[in-house]
């Protein structure tokens, strides 16, 4: 610790740290831009100067730029010293001088980090009358409005976007003044993660474009704490609504899930949420649509429970308290988990591997801190973004080892990255194709899942000195997985991924064996596995049967009656399956948000809430519970799944769900229910948590236009909606003061208006948010058994005459359900194809454009061929979720027939 003097005032603080980072920590306001808290320090801007003084007899001091300064012991500095207060007011005005001051037509304006730092500078009038420089803008995409000629210069976006994300097609262009932040031609910006320039420029020049298409300012905004849905890892986010329309997501920092960023999936998807496709009125098939209520749709739903044999499907894209309201109704016999047959089993091992393992289980942040990595089976730029981004800081921290040996802070950027140049740590890639972080790999493999799984024991095995359980390895592979080997076992931190998309236990038993072998030698080994919704795991832990059976309960007899919990079956099924299912199945009740071909099925339909008009709580990939809340009220037509449940159950007088109205009635009843959900209740504050007496506010105290939002209908103001189920209100009035980590609506403080007002939330910047971050892990080391070592290495893969070993592709636009009903997102979704390799599609007589015919089980399927030289020989790759393409059970072989393909260019079918 070191003693330090601000202003006369001594400061107990973290010797070797950035000074502007321990002044923001102190709560003392120091105006900056180019300085970001993950991206360390550039000195570009020169706004955040102090004066340094000597020793307490100095009066003059010295100018110095606090974000590069190391904080000393005895350190005296002054931020209200004239000179300092004087030169920070003159850099601004320097910043400014081609500045429009639209802030009027600017969608930053009244939430922008540059007008904060305008008026806590005390720059308030302008000195520069001339003519000022103008630029032309560039078309970016679907996510991002360029508005070039509000640039102060601050390097913020190409440090992100090039340094950071790994971007390669934005750049700084230019001289001097004279500099231009953009692509070298207009176009859209290839990185998953350019939504973050919305929210990393401090002024106007990146802006959110889905938001301008149903603009307001970010102070009329309802918010409320939410978890991304488009995934598995649980990235934190803030959801925004205004006149009932939701209409933006930003970040929601989580110290040890995504900090302070998102990626595009999970920042533009929310589109959906405003779809045509959405359910909003019940709906009784029996019934003329007009005619129908919700009191008679409850009605019937009711009837039809009460004289059938009922069984309930459960959803990975359901809340945990969805899927358990939905248990307890039909009970714990008839309740099945509504997930493919290789998702259960596969996600059902992930949850045996995190129970069990050695190794510590990583959350999202702790990947970034690894200094090895290995990937078996996951592309996880399109399975898992921000796992993708944290391992692009992975690969730095062995080059940043020769930064500390010279004794230099981390966090001098600049200095670091001109000591570490293209230095990279060791990554190893082992993937069905190539993947957008093969660019920064140590080395990848490119191959079915067979040989992926077995180039893992065979590491594990040379890890632990054993003989090896792999037959055949081939030379170059065994000289790869020695490589692998050694890097590992050189590494401080290593890190192990893998996950369910591979689609093979295999591969995450490759991963085990690797995480145990190194735990076993010494090493502070960590594992990551991937899920396959924002849910898989939390289902799982609830426990149910398979939907197969649920299939063939109905088509025996067993059950006439289905209720269908926010899934669409054809999603998990082959369609002739399914369509059996419905064909057989006398009464189905399905409860969902969106129009899918399972709603054109129901027999009942009622409207669900999505994420932003429900309460709940999902279960990400390592196991951490977090909780997303309603953020705007809607009316009795459209509601929770559980409260629809909850009703039914009520109709029915079901007597384990007597009593049960409100959320909080929900939270125990899981616990005392199922053991491995303890520690849920902790998640969020009950609904009757109160500071002062006060609920927290969703809207700012600068919330306008309440009053005359519903003046067409009446002109008085109406009492505002109560909420129940959380200790949020639906109104600008409540406590003002900071809110416990997990319920904290918006980030907002005196003079910090913008999404920078993170920093006053934090207990020092960078670090976790007071009270903790917000989520509880259900899976604790202390939990962990010794660990299994699995030995049984699958053969090698034979390819097989007339037949294509089809393995999945993943989209990260298009694949996930739901984000691909958002415009913005289907704009990026490519169009259905197979990809196969280019000998065989040589041999198979198929260039790239002409259709290739095959049968996967009953499915046959007529797609544009993609030739690559990187897929396996034998083998094809086949995306998954993409519209027009419908399931199949992944990876599996693929029929073909020399009747089955096509030379030309047929219509497809649709």
């Amino acid at each position: 610790m070191a003693t330090i003097y601000i202003d006369g005032k001594s400061y107990e603080v973290a010797a070797g740290k950035n000074l502007l980072e321990t002044c923001l920590s102190l709560d003392l306001d120091l105006p900056y831009f180019c300085w970001h808290p993950a991206m360390g320090s550039v000195g570009a801007c020169r706004q955040c100067a102090v004066s340094i003084f000597k020793d307490e007899n100095d009066t003059t001091g010295k100018l110095m730029m606090s974000c590069m300064e190391v904080v000393r012991d005895g350190m005296r500095l002054s931020i209200q010293h004239p000179p300092a207060k004087d030169f920070r007011n003159n850099v601004i005005g320097w910043l400014m001088t081609n500045h429009p001051h639209d802030c009027a037509i600017c969608d930053e304006g009244g939430s922008c980090h540059l007008q904060d730092m305008t008026v806590m500078t005390g720059h308030n009038y302008r000195k520069y009358h001339y003519e000022k420089r103008t630029y032309r803008n560039q078309y970016l995409g679907p996510f991002l409005n360029h508005e070039m000629n509000r640039c102060i210069q601050c390097y913020r976006c190409v440090r992100y976007y090039k340094d950071y994300a790994g971007g390669k097609d934005l750049d700084v262009f230019g001289a001097h003044n004279h500099l231009y932040f953009g692509r070298h031609e207009d176009g859209v910006l290839e990185s998953e993660f350019s939504g973050n320039l919305a929210e990393v420029c401090p002024t106007g020049v990146f802006t959110d474009k889905t938001l301008k298409q149903h603009y307001t300012r970010k102070w009329d905004l309802t918010t409320a704490p939410s978890i991304c849905h488009h995934c598995s890892l649980g990235c934190n986010t803030i959801a925004g609504e205004r006149y009932g329309t939701l209409r933006n997501i930003t970040t929601r920092y989580n110290g040890e899930v995504n900090g302070y960023f998102l990626c595009d999936r999970g920042r533009f998807g929310y589109e959906f949420v405003n779809s045509a496709a959405r359910i909003k009125k019940p709906l009784v098939r029996s019934q003329l649509p007009e005619a129908t209520t919700r009191e008679r749709a409850l009605q019937e739903a009711a009837n039809i429970v009460a004289s059938g044999k009922v069984i309930g499907i459960g959803s990975p894209r359901a809340s945990l308290e969805s899927n358990f309201a939905l248990k307890t109704f039909v009970g714990e016999d008839n309740f099945y988990l509504g997930v493919s047959e290789p998702d259960h089993d596969l996600v059902e091992f992930n949850l045996r591997v995190l129970r069990e393992t050695k190794a510590h289980v990583l959350s999202l942040r702790e990947v970034e801190s690894c200094d090895a990595v290995f990937v078996l089976g996951e592309d996880l730029t399109n399975t898992a973004p921000m796992l993708a981004l944290a391992v692009r800081q992975a690969v730095r921290q062995q080059p940043l080892e020769d930064v500390t040996a010279l004794k230099l802070p981390l966090w001098q950027d600049a200095a670091a990255r001109e000591l570490i140049q293209d230095k990279k740590g060791p990554l190893f890639i082992a993937t069905f194709h190539p993947t957008k972080l093969d660019d920064i790999a140590t080395e990848t493999y490119n191959a079915t899942p067979a040989e992926i799984a077995r180039l893992g024991f065979a590491v594990a095995n040379i890890i632990l000195g054993e003989p090896s359980v792999v037959n055949d390895l081939g030379k170059e592979e065994e000289e790869l997985a020695r490589k692998i080997a050694d890097a590992l076992l050189t590494a401080k931190r290593p890190a192990i991924i893998s996950g369910t998309h591979g689609g093979r236990e295999s591969i995450i038993k490759a991963a085990a064996n690797i995480a145990t072998a190194l735990q076993n030698k010494g090493k502070e080994a960590g594992i990551m596995l991937t899920a396959p919704e924002c849910n898989s795991l939390g289902l799982d832990m609830l426990g149910g049967h398979r939907l197969e059976s649920a299939f063939a309960v109905v088509e025996h007899g067993e059950a006439d009656t289905a209720i269908i919990l926010e899934n669409d079956l054809y999603r998990r099924a082959g369609s002739d399956v399914v369509a059996k299912f419905f064909d057989t199945c006398k009464q189905v009740i399905v409860l969902d948000h969106s129009h899918t071909p399972t709603t054109e099925r129901a027999n009942i339909l009622l409207p669900a809430g999505t994420f932003a008009e429900s309460d709940g709580t999902l279960v990400n990939n390592e196991g951490r519970a977090q909780r997303f809340y309603q953020v705007y009220p809607t009316n009795e037509d459209l509601q929770e799944s559980w409260r629809w449940i909850m009703q039914v159950g009520a109709a029915v007088e079901h007597h384990h769900m007597r009593g049960w109205s409100t959320f909080d009635d929900l939270i125990p009843a899981i616990v005392v229910a199922n053991l491995a959900f303890k520690g849920i209740e902790q998640v969020a504050p009950s609904a009757d948590f109160r500071i002062a007496g006060q609920k927290i506010p969703r809207e700012t105290h600068r919330f306008s236009g309440r009053t005359s939002m519903n003046a067409g209908i009446h002109v008085s103001e109406p009492k505002p909606q109560e909420d129940p189920d959380s200790p949020l209100s639906f109104t600008m009035e409540g406590y003002r003061g900071k809110a416990p980590s997990s319920i904290i609506p918006f980030f907002w403080s005196p003079g910090w208006n913008s999404q920078q007002a993170i920093n006053k939330y934090q207990i020092e910047v960078g670090g976790p948010l007071r009270g903790g971050d917000p989520g509880i892990r259900l899976i604790n080391p202390s939990e962990a058994s010794m660990g299994n070592h699995f030995s049984e290495a699958p053969e090698h893969f034979q390819p097989l005459d007339g037949h294509l070993f089809m393995v999945p592709l993943y989209h990260t636009f298009g694949s996930d359900e739901l984000s691909a009903l958002a415009p913005a997102i289907a704009q990026l979704a490519p169009e259905p194809y197979v990809a196969i390799n280019l000998a065989d599609a040589q041999e198979l007589q198929v260039e790239d454009g002409q259709h290739l015919t095959f049968k996967i089980g009953e499915e046959v399927y007529r797609l544009p061929v993609k030739t690559s030289k990187s897929i396996s020989r034998g083998a094809a790759g086949l995306p998954v979720g993409l519209p027009g393409i419908s399931y199949a059970e992944l990876p599996g072989w693929a029929i073909l027939n020399k009747d089955l393909i096509w030379k030309k260019q047929p219509q497809p079918i649709s």
